[in-house]
């Protein structure tokens, strides 16, 4: 038989040291203990009303949590004999997730300042499911959007191929339509889910007098009390987020202004072929490009070409068509006629939202850097991606943040 060596394993213990209390820790423990050793219930519940802003009655169920500390960390005597902490019980209790997780979700900024003075979460063709030209629309990626706390939803609005209803694609691509409504109802029913905050429905309209009035129809069913609307034609003055919760915003060009800019653009070639989002250059940064090549607004010029059957003067003889549609616009955009500066222009009685392509913003940035910056004071900014970015990819949103751009607009599909 052969012989074996035998090695003996032996297994030793190690008690795990825990971290000291900072100084920070025994100063509001010695300060809610009194100075000794011990913290009692009542004491416990006057440091989480005092320092951790809970509600009163977290005082009388500060016993519960008293005891739920002390079964964790000394359960095999808690109950006979402990009903106080000591500091490494208030110290585990203030860093332990379980017994004292993060606060709630709540804003802690003042949320009673006009519309425009804050940054708004916003989408861009919020309906795509992948890229720009050949991806399906749909709800869903609405619905994300929605989840994640975007506050700004973006629809592209045309006529279906009967011209009798409406529906959400994006225009002169292969994209998949998807029904207005179901858009609209999936909106209503997230638009809450992650901030009490109003959501700001941005539409691309290109439809004809009767489907505005159509559209104006299906917001009111749809949204009822939920719609905000604008007390008179033009606000002097966004109102505060406080003011909106639970609201929803519609923002668009004024029925007026866009068959305006229609018939403005049917007789400016000139200013045609700057407002073709195709024109584009690809490969270059921003600041690279000409005024010839710079991208203008595609919601404000509806970036595609109109059927001039639908603005014809039989339909819109009035330019009174729609009012139910051009009522419930509370935040108008467009673009006044003329440059950057005539753009930029702050009116004393009436605020507006205007867009920009980023290479728009970065050439005006160059320029008119003062102008955007007192703008944006009273005024909203909504920057948007320029057309070749086709696989929904992004921009640096920097340079719209920092001359106060409250809607730097993401592509979220991908």
């Amino acid at each position: 038989m052969g012989s074996y060596r035998i090695c003996m394993c032996f297994t030793r213990k190690f008690k795990v040291t825990e971290a000291q209390p900072p100084e920070d820790v025994k100063e509001a423990f010695s300060k809610y203990a009194n100075g000794g050793p011990h913290m009692t219930a009542e004491q416990l519940g006057r440091f989480l009303v005092e320092v951790q802003g809970e509600a009163e009655d977290a005082a009388t169920a500060a016993e519960t949590i008293l005891q739920q500390i002390l079964q964790k960390r000394h359960h095999h005597i808690a109950k006979f004999t402990r009903r106080a902490l000591v500091l490494e019980d208030f110290h585990h209790y203030l860093f332990s997730s379980d017994l004292n997780p993060p606060i709630h979700n709540k804003v802690h900024q003042d949320m009673t300042a006009p519309l425009s003075h804050y940054y708004i979460f916003t989408g861009h063709n919020s309906y795509l499911t992948g890229n720009q030209l050949t991806s399906d629309c749909s709800d869903v990626p609405i619905i994300k959007a929605l989840k994640k706390g975007v506050r700004v939803i973006e629809l592209d609005i045309w006529p279906n191929s009967s011209k009798d209803d409406v529906h959400v694609l994006h225009g002169r691509t292969v994209t998949t339509p998807v029904d207005f409504t179901k858009c609209l109802k999936s909106i209503k029913e997230h638009a809450f889910s992650a901030s009490p905050y109003p959501v700001i429905i941005t539409l691309e309209d290109h439809l004809n007098c009767d489907l505005q009035a159509k559209v104006a129809q299906t917001l009111s069913k749809v949204f009822g009390k939920m719609l905000f609307y604008p007390e008179s034609e033009c606000l002097k003055e966004f109102p505060s987020p406080e003011e909106l919760k639970h609201r929803i915003i519609i923002s668009t060009k004024p029925p007026k202004e866009y068959l305006e800019a229609q018939s403005f653009k049917e007789t400016d070639n000139t200013v045609l072929n700057q407002k073709d989002s195709d024109d584009d250059v690809w490969g270059k940064e921003p600041s690279c490009l000409t005024a010839d090549q710079e991208e203008e607004d595609k919601s404000d010029n509806e970036k595609a070409d109109q059927n001039p059957d639908y603005y014809d003067d039989d339909q819109c003889e009035s330019r009174r068509e729609a009012p139910a549609y051009k009522r419930l616009i509370a935040i108008h955009a467009g673009k006044p006629k003329g440059g950057m500066e005539e753009a930029l222009k702050v009116e004393p009685d009436k605020v507006r939202r205007l867009s920009l392509s980023e290479q728009a913003l970065e050439k005006a940035a160059g320029s008119h850097r003062t102008d955007i910056v007192r703008f944006t004071q009273k005024n909203i900014l909504r920057v948007y991606p320029k057309g070749t970015r086709f696989t929904s990819s992004n921009y640096r949103p920097q340079v719209g943040w920092l001359h106060g751009a409250q809607m730097v607009a993401f592509n979220m599909q991908v």
